[in-house]
């Protein structure tokens, strides 16, 4: 969802309007209550979740892989030269 001034809301356990809804019972006025849940919106756009990272740190288990085998291989060769 895209809220006015471009901030984008995304949430998928609570939509924008039933956290607003909830806010002006709790007591909020109005805008009080989309100020609020804009904030909130903007301030989950840099979080990152669990598939991010785990996006990000496959490459990087990929490499140590790779390493750490050719450490191995040099190892065994020091050990058993031909």
């Amino acid at each position: 969802m895209l809220l006015p001034g471009g901030v984008q809301f995304l949430m998928t356990t609570v939509t924008f309007d039933t956290l607003v809804d909830r806010l002006k019972v709790a007591g909020f006025q109005s805008e009080q209550a989309e100020a609020v849940v804009r904030a909130i919106a903007k301030s989950h756009d840099e979080l990152v979740t669990k598939r991010d990272l785990q996006v990000e740190i496959a490459p990087l288990k990929w490499g140590m892989a790779v390493t750490v085998g050719g450490i191995v291989a040099l190892i065994l060769k020091s050990f058993f030269p031909h």
